[in-house]
């Protein structure tokens, strides 16, 4: 028997014979089909554990029409990925999420305008089954790309773009960012602090546009110079509140869109000598234990379940593969998913 030769690589032919199944039989059950009985999946499943059976993965992608591959494509430079612990665990929840399903993850990143020709090209060269964008900016190309392809696509982040509006084909996976807003504004109210400005994050991506918003369902006649625009990094923090308190030097209470930029706001309270919270409270956004925990105070911040929202978006993915692989595609349609955020107090406010 080919299992029992020295040396050789067990086939699905053993397999079947060690299940005592028929080769189809046992082909369905590797490569993750369906309308086998449970019994005979037990059967196939011990064989192939002690056979130590890997399937041809060329061949199985004959069967099943898929790669194993999964885009991730982020819109931000190298720079940015690397630097910010956002983006390490939305990739470690897809990373994850993308083992237990044996699927591999194929990161590919734009650095700039001609990195989507790039990126296109490879997303239509049938080497991944789907994708998973996420960071968007406006009149960013990538979700143009992804349905001229005809690639099945989960987004990270409400989209923006207007034909998106009640197009249930358009899947996502979010935070509540606005609910989460109106939390942390609400919250510095109840301390007594009564000039409460804002750090935003780019105003060209919808997760700051829903904070900002958030921020103005709580204070409807904010004043205007109390509205200062960050980027989402520690520096861009830094800027928006040195311009923050030149503009307004009375500011008692900031919501910081992120905890980066929240970071980079405490560096410079200190400098310019404001305690916190006893002169200035902060509250960020997004809880990442090695930034929250760790600044000096700790931050007061929205959590999101930034791993959690990883994992989601590759179920969510995942599900929308099984269905185009079945020849019965119908039942509810899939639906997009937010997730809840809520408010952790420590020590900045």
């Amino acid at each position: 028997m080919s299992d029992q030769i020295s040396g050789a690589r067990p086939t699905l032919e053993a397999v079947a014979e060690r299940a005592g199944v028929s080769r189809a039989t046992a082909s369905r059950v590797v490569n993750g089909g369906t309308g086998v009985r449970e019994a005979l999946v037990e059967k196939v499943r011990k064989a192939v554990e002690e056979l130590g059976y890997v399937p041809n993965q060329a061949a199985r992608s004959l069967v099943t029409r898929r790669t194993g591959a999964v885009a991730v494509v982020v819109a931000e430079p190298e720079s940015r990925v690397f630097a910010d612990p956002f983006f390490a665990q939305q990739l470690l929840g897809i990373s994850r999420e993308l083992a237990v399903h044996d699927s591999q993850l194929v990161l590919l990143l734009v650095e700039g305008t001609a990195d989507y020709e790039r990126v296109g090209r490879y997303l239509s060269g049938g080497h991944v089954d789907g994708a998973l964008v996420f960071s968007l900016h406006a009149e960013d190309p990538l979700p143009g790309i992804t349905r001229r392809i005809g690639l099945p696509t989960v987004f990270g982040g409400r989209p923006g773009w207007p034909a998106a509006d009640g197009d249930r084909s358009v899947l996502y996976v979010d935070s509540d960012n606005r609910g989460g807003a109106r939390e942390a504004v609400r919250h510095l109210l109840s301390l007594g602090r009564e000039r409460i400005a804002t750090v935003t994050g780019p105003l060209d991506q919808t997760a700051s546009v829903d904070r900002l918003d958030g921020y103005h369902d709580i204070l409807m006649d904010a004043d205007p110079r109390l509205v200062v625009e960050g980027d989402f990094s520690e520096a861009g923090g830094a800027r928006a509140m040195a311009e923050l308190l030149d503009r307004a030097p009375d500011v008692d209470a900031v919501f910081v869109a992120s905890d980066l930029m929240a970071c980079g706001a405490l560096r410079v309270l200190r400098e310019r000598g404001r305690r916190v919270p006893e002169d200035v409270a902060i509250v960020g956004f997004d809880d990442m234990a090695s930034v929250a925990e760790l600044a000096d105070p700790p931050l007061t911040t929205v959590r999101q379940e930034i791993e959690e929202m990883g994992r989601l978006m590759v179920r969510l993915l995942v599900r929308g593969l099984e269905r185009r692989s079945e020849e019965d595609s119908g039942g509810r349609p899939l639906s997009s998913l937010v997730t809840p955020t809520r408010l952790v107090r420590r020590a900045s406010a």
